[in-house]
Formats: structure tokens, sequence, C-alpha cells
């Protein structure tokens, strides 16, 4: 199948480098060039512009940073769906039927840029992911779609290269509040584990026995096995910037707004990331929960 991919950061990468061992043929645009050109090595071709693999590929798959970004690629001069894009490669009319958007982006913003693209004559899924870099580079992430069942079944071929499952939620729009569920249940998990952290610290516990502790037990699950450590021993290597995780619940905010619901944790785990911003955290691990509690751990 022939794809195009817009933004290879570290999980579009690996997600590229999946759909190449399986047979497809990928041309990849990225702002910053260099980070495409270094996917060339393992079989992708580079293209100058998104409307180039909008002329070139039937499916175009997306994982950039915000919505902002997702309407540039898009709409923007040059991108995908701009006007008179049919033709910027200088070749066929544009093959583009389908995009595949893996960013998460607010349900309302990719509802409207779905039906500007529907204008188009071009379907729309809203794909965000679930499993972070490691679930990418395994092949194992989370894909939860919203779209119509025939845009969904034409992309899923491609998605299956990289992703554990896909899960079909409902009309545009459903998955990425699927993922903004998913969202508060981490960051509320996450900004929980520090707390217990701190309470064992501060108790005279050593914490990070925690894991070991709680191993099997309703507290335990992938997210204590993964931020006791990062929280109680020396600086780990990123796996994320808590500003993710601040854009993240502002979204989940917004949406709670918008439809009425009441997000009370969410609304605290909010403040915690806007106090670690004010901190100059926002940059820092995504396990910097624990740092806005204890600014002056020593471990």
């Amino acid at each position: 199948m022939e794809l195009g991919f817009c933004g290879p950061g570290l999980m579009g990468a690996a997600m590229i480098r999946h759909l190449l061992r399986a047979g497809h043929s990928v041309q990849v645009w990225n702002r910053t060039r260099d980070k495409a050109e270094a996917l060339e090595a393992d079989g992708a071709r580079v293209a100058n512009t998104p409307a180039e693999l909008a002329a070139r590929a039937e499916i175009v798959l997306l994982c950039v940073a915000d919505a902002a970004a997702v309407e540039a690629v898009v709409f923007g001069a040059q991108g995908l769906l701009a006007d008179g894009a049919e033709n910027a490669a200088g070749g066929p009319a544009r093959k583009l039927r389908r995009i595949v958007d893996h960013s998460s982006i607010p349900p309302s913003a990719t509802r409207a840029l779905a039906k500007r693209a529907a204008a188009a004559g071009v379907g729309w899924v809203d794909a965000p992911v679930s499993g972070g870099v490691g679930g990418a580079q395994a092949g194992t992430l989370a894909v939860m779609a919203g779209g119509t069942a025939e845009d969904v079944a034409a992309v899923t071929p491609a998605i299956d290269a990289y992703a554990a499952r896909i899960t079909h939620m409902g009309a545009v729009g459903s998955g990425q509040t699927t993922k903004l569920c998913n969202q508060a249940i981490v960051t509320a998990t996450v900004a929980a584990i520090a707390e217990a952290v701190t309470l064992a610290d501060r108790s005279g516990i050593d914490p990070s026995l925690l894991t070991e502790a709680l191993a099997g037990g309703w507290a335990d699950s992938v997210l204590l096995q993964t931020f006791v450590p990062r929280m109680t021993q020396p600086a780990m290597k990123p796996i994320g910037a808590l500003r993710t995780f601040q854009k993240d619940v502002d979204t989940i905010a917004a949406a709670a707004a918008e439809t009425g619901a009441p997000m009370p944790v969410s609304s605290t785990v909010q403040q915690v990331l806007r106090l670690g911003a004010a901190m100059g955290l926002a940059e820092a691990d995504l396990s910097a929960f624990i740092d806005v509690l204890q600014p002056q751990r020593t471990y």
C-alpha cells in the first residue's frame, strides 16, 4: 500500500519503520527535513511538502503536536488539501482519499477539520494512540478510532502494522474523546502515585519498595511499576514532557465544560500541572509530579 506520513517524531518514526517492514511504501514529510531524511536508510522516501503526499498516496497518516499543527498540515499552504494541491507534485490529480490523525487534539477541532475534509471528498479517521514511544517501537500501540465504518476498515491494514489493536469507538471525534478518557485515568493515577511516594517517604518508608509491596494487588498497574522507579531513582531517560500531560488535561477540562461532565479529580490534577509549569517543570519528565510535591527531594 502507498502511504504518506506527516510528522515523524520519535513515535512516528517507530510507526513508519513498522509500516516499511510490513511491506508498505511510505513517503514522509516533516517540518524539520532532517527528521524525515533520517528514515531514508529504512526505505522511506522524503516528500518536499504535504501536498506531494496527497498527490501520491491514498492514505496519509498524521502524528503532530496539536490542532493548529494538524490544520496547517492539512489546509495550510502546500498542505494536503490546500487549493491547487492536487497538482502540486507536477503529476497526477490528488490521490488522497483518507486522512488518519494519530495526534491528540480536541474532539470539537477534529469534527470541524473532518467536515472541511469531507467537502473535498476525503474521509477522516481520528485515531489517537496509547502506549507511548515504547509501544510504538514494540508495535503494540492501542488505537482508538473515530470515523465511518468504511473509513476505519480501509485504514486498519496500515494501522495493524504498529498496533496491537484498533477499536472503532463511533463517529468522527469519538477516538479523541476516548483518548481523553485514557488521559484522565493516566494523569490522575500518576498524580496519586506521586502522593503515595511522598507519603511513604515522609513516613520513613523506602518508597522504592512500593512496586514490590503492591504488586498483584488492586493498586498495581503498569503505571505503578513504571513511575515509582522514575520517582525514586536518579534521573532516568525521559519518556515524555510534563507539558504533554498539561495539554491533555486542559483539553479534558474543555470537553468537560462542553458536555457538562463533572470531573473534580481531573480539575485538581490540572492545577497541579499548572503549578508544575509555574515551577519551571513543563519540559521535565512525566514523572515530575513528584517534583511538584517534593521540590527539594535528593534522590
